[in-house]
């Protein structure tokens, strides 16, 4: 089945981060806010499976993975799926610290994570389309 993002609408999405407790609050919000939060995902093996698995229209990936890089997760989930989920890259870093990794990265934008929502997350969406 191809990925299915039908009007830009994001409804389904992955969390890849590796803090559990902040993955639990993300998840809390982001249902309270409308999406659906399929999936979350600890390490880039995990997150890909899931992905690959699930066809979310959205990924959320923390910049540090702890001993991985979300950068390089974006851009592995990228080529692996051209046409697949918007990718979104958040951090507790604030946009500014991290702008240029951003910049540089195939992913759609950035969300602080202290901003976080499902709003947010669309607002990204929609601004890349």
């Amino acid at each position: 089945m191809p990925w299915c993002n039908a009007g830009g609408v994001v409804r389904r999405c992955v969390i890849v981060d590796d803090n559990e407790r902040f993955l639990a609050a993300a998840r809390s919000s982001l249902e309270r806010g409308g999406l659906e939060v399929v999936a979350t995902a600890t390490t880039t093996t995990d997150a890909l499976e899931k992905i690959d698995a699930l066809k979310p229209d959205v990924v959320l990936v923390d910049i540090a993975l702890g001993a991985e890089s979300g950068l390089d997760l974006v851009r592995r989930i990228v080529e692996a799926t051209p046409s697949g989920p918007h990718v979104v890259l958040i951090s507790t870093h604030r946009e500014e610290d991290v702008a240029e990794l951003v910049s540089a990265s195939p992913a759609a934008g950035f969300v602080w994570k202290a901003d976080l929502s499902a709003r947010a997350v669309r607002d990204v969406v929609a601004a890349g389309e």
